[in-house]
């Protein structure tokens, strides 16, 4: 299998659907920032230490994150979305088991601790930049709006895997000093709908 076919070569990728983009367009963006969230999902899956269990769960994610980028490389009609309601009903269910885990916080927290919870909050701030170029991509483009529901949704897994990265290797979040109350314990999700 020969991997370069030289299209590119002139600043140009085909999509789904055979239409041809410029590599620096909303759509390639979108779904490149995607692609290079799932690498350091990727490195981070190497850095969890003891917990099979996570690594799976990180796996699936880096599954889902490929049915994000082809939903974002499809255009309207031209094939079939994968990403649903399903997949956000998942990821919050994670959030949610693992938001039980680390003490809880009402401050912001430093990026850092662990190898692993360091690379988790890389991930949570490339999550969020995928979503503003989804954002960016949508204002003029149809597009499956699940992926960007999803994608919201990410950087809060990704901090709270983040946390429990730390509490698993007995590494204790750094309180930003400054910070006032950020987070609303009292306040549920029940609250919220």
């Amino acid at each position: 299998m020969q991997i370069y076919t030289r299209t590119g070569d002139k600043g140009y990728t085909k999509i789904i659907g055979g239409i041809q983009l410029a590599k620096d367009s909303e759509r390639i963006k979108a779904y490149g920032t995607i692609d290079e969230l799932n690498s350091f999902v990727g490195y981070a899956i190497t850095l969890i230490k003891n917990n099979d269990s996570l690594k799976n769960e990180l796996t699936q994610i880096q599954q889902y994150l490929f049915d994000c980028g082809n939903d974002l490389a499809t255009p309207t009609g031209k094939g079939t979305y994968r990403v649903t309601s399903a997949l956000t009903e998942w990821i919050e269910k994670r959030i949610d088991a693992h938001a039980g885990i680390p003490q809880e916080v009402e401050s912001f927290i430093l990026p850092g601790g662990s190898q692993a919870a360091s690379i988790l909050h890389i991930c949570r701030t490339i999550a969020r930049r995928a979503e503003r170029e989804i954002v960016t991509f949508q204002w003029t483009n149809d597009m499956n709006e699940e992926v960007l529901i999803f994608v919201n949704r990410l950087s809060d897994y990704f901090f709270s895997l983040a946390r429990v990265a730390n509490v698993n290797e007995g590494i204790e979040d750094v309180l930003y000093e400054r910070s006032g109350k950020v987070f609303h314990i009292d306040l549920k999700k029940e609250d919220l709908q």
